[in-house]
């Protein structure tokens, strides 16, 4: 590594690598300057404008809906690459979201010779190891005009689900957002078409949000269980969010595209939203062993009770199957 490199900004995201590699079971690579291209290459990309890892993808495609012709699995990864230009960066999010947790329906020819269409799962979200993941630190990215080295990029099945750009010790939190990411928003803005969650740290304090949200939506992970006492820092963030079931649990269950306004927004799940959330479907689980009996939720004002009750209701319908009926009363 050059001495110019080797700064407190690269050894943060350093440590932060080898936090996901060696604690939470991520696969690390080094890429800057280093990259190789090709299909047998060191991410199998052919060029530094593609931010979908195809090889990975493919393999993923394959594992979860074995025995289908080649053609099925180009023709998934086609509709999850492509994006029409006619689309805004948030509009490609939200529809690549959609296919990306709910699968993609492809056509192709059988062996027969007739049609088939079928839905193509992407991920496995019944068994988190049965996924690859893998955090790439430096990793150029050209954009239309211009060129850009993203500080942390964490793919699940070769998809850039994961944006982390991380500052020295020192600095604040905000710098990240607003010297970079807001950057990037213009410059790269293909590599959050995919993109679930964006993570903004110094080694110390971060904060998770939507890539599109302003700053002040980027919010702290402050403790893995409600039991637990609080404690806001980056590990607690890291361990929180990227351990493989919550990262994919939380992707599946806890990103929202709210349209009920002027314009689309993309909302992400705070801490006390995901515990609760999460105890309050695992009552509604257990509710045979309770008597029937659930609990009470609650929250203070503006933690977000609205967006609770949406992630709850989707989460039961979608995890616990069943004819579940909601009643939403409000005091308005």
């Amino acid at each position: 590594m050059s001495p110019a490199l080797y700064s407190e900004d690269t050894l943060v995201q350093q440590t932060t690598a080898e936090y996901l590699e060696e604690r939470l079971g991520w696969q690390s690579v080094y890429a800057y300057n280093s990259e190789t291209f090709g299909p047998d290459g060191t991410l199998g990309r052919t060029r530094e404008e593609e931010v979908v890892l195809a090889r990975y993808l493919r393999q993923a495609l394959e594992v979860n809906n074995p025995g289908l012709p080649a053609e099925a699995y180009d023709n998934a990864i086609r509709a999850i690459v492509e994006v029409s230009a006619a689309q805004s960066t948030l509009q490609a999010n939200h529809e690549k979201y959609g296919l990306l947790r709910n699968g993609v329906k492809v056509t192709y020819r059988d062996l027969r010779g007739g049609m088939e269409t079928r839905t193509l799962r992407v991920f496995d979200f019944d068994d988190p190891e049965n996924n690859h993941f893998l955090v790439v630190r430096e990793l150029w990215i050209k954009g239309p005009l211009y060129r850009r080295r993203a500080d942390l990029v964490g793919f699940v099945n070769g998809i850039p689900l994961l944006f982390m750009e991380l500052k020295s010790i020192h600095r604040n939190v905000r710098h990240a957002y607003e010297e970079n990411l807001d950057d990037y928003r213009d410059t790269i803005p293909h590599v959050f078409h995919h993109n679930a969650f964006a993570v903004l740290g110094n080694g110390v304090d971060a904060r998770i949000g939507s890539y599109s949200a302003p700053f002040e939506y980027f919010r702290e992970w402050k403790r893995l269980d409600e039991d637990e006492p609080g404690v806001v820092d980056m590990e607690t963030l890291l361990k929180g969010v990227c351990t493989k079931a919550n990262f994919l649990d939380l992707f599946e269950n806890y990103v929202l595209f709210d349209d009920s306004g002027e314009r689309l927004v993309k909302v992400v799940v705070q801490n006390q939203q995901y515990l609760g959330v999460t105890r309050a479907v695992r009552a509604v689980e257990e509710r045979q062993t309770a008597d029937g009996r659930l609990d009470v939720f609650w929250h203070t004002q503006g933690a977000g009770k609205s967006y609770s009750m949406v992630f709850f209701s989707r989460k039961v319908h979608r995890k616990l199957g069943g004819n579940f009926t909601f009643l939403v009363l409000c005091d308005r």
